[in-house]
């Protein structure tokens, strides 16, 4: 296996990106694009899972989004919906392009709210060979009540006034993206800062702090409004005990709506898959889905 630094461009904006291949495979190679979640960079866990694919012949394009990680883009630490998925469509592209790839045969891989962008992106391209949703965000409308009326409040305050900020021109008002309950913090429950901090190598380029402003829309993007015109076989994998961040009863709901879904179910909450057994479970499901259907 060989992992080489690559770069493409999203609307004129360098995203930096990690290009797994696997050794002695015949080309042309099918390809896993991925990318991360909700403020999280490439190398909290997700080289874990390339590793993997790329051991099964598949190759891997792993990629920050623009504003954050190595990749470029100002203010720092902007998490916008809408450029998040016009970045997954660069790296879609940009994927098709390499000469050893099968463009018939790229795969999408999300986590938490790049689940939901996965579920998105092969809403809209039909050819998408398959899709892995794991804990994916589906519905950002119905995944608000269970925050609590007190957080709700907090991140709507923070985000009116970061919007006030950019309006005028001022530098970004910052929250914490994950913290401890009752906290200024859009991820506010009790295991969301320490896996973070257990699974940031030393050195990484993740900061804990959003953009306030993420908080006025997020209620606006629902992944699930689409996931009827997905034409790929798509794999979701739900913690059943994600009852906050992105409640499993919803994952249930939209994988119910996806013409050729497969259901994987696990023991855990949230940030239960990314580390330990029931990783090894997960991303030994999702890779044997990924090649039955890529190889």
């Amino acid at each position: 296996m060989t992992r080489s630094d690559v770069e493409f461009l999203s609307n004129g904006t360098r995203c930096a990106a990690w290009l797994f291949r696997p050794v002695d495979a015949i080309a042309p190679l099918p390809c896993v694009v991925m990318a991360h979640g909700f403020s999280a960079v490439r190398e909290q866990r997700l080289d874990a899972y390339a590793e993997r694919f790329t051991q099964a012949g598949m190759a891997v394009l792993l990629f920050d989004y623009r504003h954050f990680g190595a990749s470029d883009g100002a203010p720092r630490q902007l998490l916008s919906i809408r450029r998040q998925l016009q970045d997954w469509h660069a790296a879609i592209a940009y994927a098709r392009r390499l000469p050893d790839i099968d463009p018939r045969r790229i795969a999408l891989f999300g986590s938490s709210l790049s689940g939901g962008h996965v579920l998105t992106m092969a809403s809209r391209d039909p050819a998408i060979a398959a899709v892995v949703a794991q804990v994916p965000m589906c519905d950002g409308l119905r995944n608000l009540p269970p925050l609590g009326l007190a957080h709700l409040t907090r991140l709507t305050l923070a985000g009116l006034y970061d919007a006030a900020r950019a309006l005028i021109g001022l530098s970004p008002f910052y929250i914490a993206a994950a913290g401890d309950p009752g906290s200024w913090s859009a991820m506010a429950a009790p295991d969301a800062l320490p896996w973070f901090q257990s699974v940031t190598p030393e050195g990484s380029t993740w900061v804990n702090r959003v953009c306030a402003r993420i908080a006025l829309l997020y209620g606006t993007y629902r992944p699930i409004a689409g996931v009827r015109r997905i034409e790929c076989p798509t794999l979701y994998c739900i913690g059943e005990h994600d009852l906050h961040l992105a409640p499993a009863h919803l994952a249930h709901t939209a994988a119910g709506r996806t013409p050729q879904a497969e259901v994987k179910t696990y023991p855990c909450g949230h940030f239960g898959l990314y580390t330990g057994p029931l990783w090894e479970e997960a991303v030994a499901d999702q890779t044997k889905f990924l090649a039955r259907n890529l190889l």
